[in-house]
């Protein structure tokens, strides 16, 4: 089995910095690259990262703004921004060794050219080896070492579990898959429809209409997913339903946040404009649409949170017209 003892991270957010800590306690050692010298000296000083995990008790990890630090690293974790992944892997590929191995944990769609990030990786750094990392975890959970398990995909069986043998442990549990395009719709698709339930949330519609919302963008996602080339059973596990309860049903998602204030009648652009971290649904939302229209799928929930950030319809207006949906059989 090959062996993973050192780890890149590109991005020093809050998911990049948990997964850096999560992979440190499993005893693997950890290199973070980013652009803010602020959190690298923190970070390198054992002083945490006050920016996107205050409070989080954080060891000593390597951390820079320079690219050198991932020169010599095993495999990589991409956690950027989807809109940003691009730039990012330009700017490291003359930099990481060639074929690497780069787990993806960006959930999103690139707006510009409807790519996913499996694409993107494979236009940017074409001898790379692929791999996603997705699931039900938000980063203060895994920072604190609370149990969580998520996928990790691989189309190499043998690379995803040697992968899963480096970073897991019992309280951060990787399951294998080989399904790529289904962890990544999944991940994708539950950040547009968290912005939808969240825009329930805020408008006090209740409990039923948050799980027929749920349920309903399940078959969204699902509808989606497969005429993708994605399994049934990665849509039905971590990557696909798992993710999409966890981050349809808290406050602590930003996405549903947003939708939140959305509901409560706040422009989308005064909630962005507050905000020190990314929502992805609201940048991943047109290109969904655009996905879906592109490949003859029906996807109204999305459709409908795409034109309300675009100020095409009112929430009220979004709403009614979903209400006033033929009635039609349960697929």
């Amino acid at each position: 089995m090959t062996q993973f003892n050192r780890f890149g991270i590109m991005g020093m957010g809050a998911w990049g910095t948990a997964l850096a800590i999560a992979i440190h306690r499993a005893g693997s050692e950890v290199r973070i690259w980013g652009r803010r010298p602020d959190i690298a000296s923190t970070l390198s000083g054992g002083q945490g990262n006050e920016v996107y995990l205050p409070d989080i008790a954080i060891p000593a990890l390597q951390a820079d703004t320079d690219v050198s630090i991932l020169g010599d690293v095993d495999a990589v974790l991409a956690v950027v921004p989807a809109q940003h992944m691009r730039d990012t892997l330009a700017a490291v590929a003359s930099t990481l060794p060639p074929g690497i191995p780069v787990l993806l944990c960006a959930k999103g769609i690139e707006r510009q050219s409807l790519k996913l990030m499996t694409h993107v990786l494979r236009e940017t750094l074409p001898d790379a080896i692929p791999a996603v990392l997705s699931g039900p975890s938000f980063a203060h959970d895994v920072a604190q070492g609370l149990p969580t398990a998520i996928t990790l995909a691989s189309s190499d069986e043998d690379l995803g579990h040697a992968l899963i043998h480096a970073i897991g442990q019992p309280a951060f549990r990787p399951y294998w898959t080989s399904d790529l395009i289904g962890a990544e719709i999944g991940g994708a698709v539950k950040n547009v429809l968290a912005i939808a339930c969240g825009i329930v949330e805020g408008m006090e519609l209740g409990r039923s209409a948050h799980a027929a919302l749920l349920s309903r963008g399940f078959a969204e996602m699902r509808r989606l997913a497969l005429v993708l080339g994605a399994q049934e059973t990665t849509l039905s596990g971590l990557s696909g339903l798992g993710d999409l309860v966890l981050t349809c049903s808290s406050s602590q998602s930003r996405n549903m946040s947003f939708g939140i204030e959305l509901g409560r009648g706040r422009s989308a652009a005064h909630i962005l404009a507050e905000r020190m971290t990314v929502t992805e649904g609201a940048a991943t939302a047109p290109a969904i649409t655009a996905l879906a229209e592109a490949n003859g799928v029906e996807m109204p929930i999305c459709n409908s949170i795409t034109a309300i950030l675009a100020g095409d319809v009112t929430v009220q207006q979004a709403i009614a017209s979903l209400l006033e949906r033929p009635f039609k059989g349960e697929n």
